[in-house]
């Protein structure tokens, strides 16, 4: 008779359980980074007989619960990190070329379209170079060209500053998960394997784990107890219970630069946000560059131009524009409407204004290298776009196929929570003729 009691007992403690694992994955339906958990139950051993010259032929033990356990996949677990990492790249990439071709602004107030119309203002004075209004015209667009070579530097430098402010923001964000992973790493050494407590910390290293890995290509390991230990570029971030701590600075031109807290460098990211955005990063550094390069060009060419020429006083041309260094020192100079070298040598009048094409337009020219950075920009955003639309679509699908493993499907769990309820009443019933029949035989003793 004891054995039924054994019996019950142990089937109601058990289907209680397994009916609060799956109440934890109805409440947990929608929470990220949630695994579906499943109470794992196993035949208990026999029962011992209580009396000693009793020889049973049938000892049954009832059921415990053997485990805790997670429905996880470590092969789609480690492929939706990869895909998030790469998803995290292009993303940051794609944000920033994205302010990056608006800073270099290829619109009618943009340098391109500035200087085509410096250009057409010069021909209109070719063709009446005494008109005052015309010269007057003429130098209020060189100054207008100066004046977008600044402007243009200036939004390049937001969008730097703009680029170092999310790097600092990614690595806050990446040493809270190595924090993180040390305290969990410590935690499980400490938890039994198998317990809902155990699974919970396991989920919660998963998620710090994608935290990281969605902002830096790190290597990760797994240890005893399952603890995780990352490194990244041949330095070690997180062994045991100990996490170390990154740095990320800019430098002058903007590009970024990785290192540990106590000055050690690292090596560049590769993938991940922070991935993209030293990418990113140097490219606007590279666009800089482009541009200082066209506004010194622009200066010295016009100038080169403007001093071959004679006013009509018959002096050679005076420097319209002055360079500071770098676009943002661009600058037009205050020349005079009738201090312009119009003429040419021979005394034409608008002798010099009919070098313009072979001396400031054409191959070489800073029209053309302007048309050719923007291009340059353009493809590399194109592709950018490409490559993000591709990663966006990867991770999707890791997801996805993590979900079908992991996920909570309500009526599945339903359908369950039905059968497990059934069992537990079951269980509760066993207890119930139990009693019932100890209670017959004590009324006939």
């Amino acid at each position: 008779m004891s054995d039924l009691f054994i019996i019950g007992a142990s089937g109601t403690r058990a289907y209680r359980t397994a009916m609060a694992a799956i109440a934890e994955n109805i409440a947990n339906a929608s929470t990220t980074g949630y695994a579906r958990r499943s109470a794992t139950t196993g035949e208990s051993g026999s029962s011992t007989a209580t009396m000693a010259l009793y020889t049973a032929r049938a000892n049954f033990g009832g059921t415990q619960v053997m485990s805790i356990d997670r429905a996880t996949d470590p092969y789609l677990d480690a492929s939706v990190r990869l895909t998030g990492m790469s998803l995290g790249s292009s993303t940051a990439r794609l944000r920033w070329l994205s302010d990056s071709e608006t800073a270099l602004n290829d619109t009618s107030t943009g340098i391109g379209k500035l200087m085509t119309g410096m250009f057409q203002n010069m021909d209109k004075l070719a063709a009446s170079p005494g008109d005052t209004s015309l010269r007057v015209t003429t130098l209020d667009s060189i100054g207008r060209v100066a004046d977008a070579f600044r402007q243009t530097a200036a939004d390049l430098d937001v969008v730097s500053a703009g680029i170092a402010t999310e790097a600092r923001a990614s690595v806050e964000t990446v040493n809270r998960a190595l924090d993180s992973l040390a305290t969990i790493n410590n935690s499980l050494l400490r938890a039994t394997p198998g317990t809902s407590a155990y699974a919970q910390l396991l989920d919660s290293r998963d998620s710090a784990l994608q935290d990281l890995t969605k902002n830096l290509n790190v290597d990760i390991s797994f240890g005893a107890r399952d603890t995780a230990q990352i490194s990244f570029g041949g330095q070690t971030l997180v062994s045991g219970n100990v996490a170390s701590t990154v740095a990320v600075s800019a430098g002058t031109d903007g590009r970024l630069s990785l290192s540990l807290a106590d000055g050690t460098a690292l090596s560049t990211p590769a993938n991940g946000a922070l991935g993209g955005l030293f990418s990113a990063a140097g490219t606007v550094a590279d666009r800089h560059t482009g541009l200082d390069t066209l506004a010194a060009q622009f200066v010295t060419d016009v100038n080169a131009w403007h001093a071959q020429g004679l006013t009509d006083g018959g002096a050679s041309g005076a420097p319209l524009l002055a360079y500071g260094g770098s676009a943002a020192g661009v600058t037009a100079l205050d020349v005079n409407p009738t201090d312009l070298a119009l003429r040419s040598a021979d005394g034409t009048l608008n002798g010099n204004l009919l070098t313009i094409n072979s001396t400031l337009r054409g191959n070489g020219s800073v029209e053309q290298g302007w048309t050719g950075l923007i291009a340059t920009h353009a493809n590399l955003l194109a592709a950018t776009k490409a490559e993000y639309t591709t990663a966006q679509g990867r991770n999707d699908q890791a997801v996805a196929a993590r979900e079908a493993v992991s996920g909570v499907d309500l009526d599945m769990e339903a359908a369950d929570l039905l059968r497990i309820q059934q069992a537990y009443s079951g269980s509760a019933k066993v207890l119930q003729i139990a009693k019932e029949t100890l209670d017959a035989i004590l009324q006939i003793m």
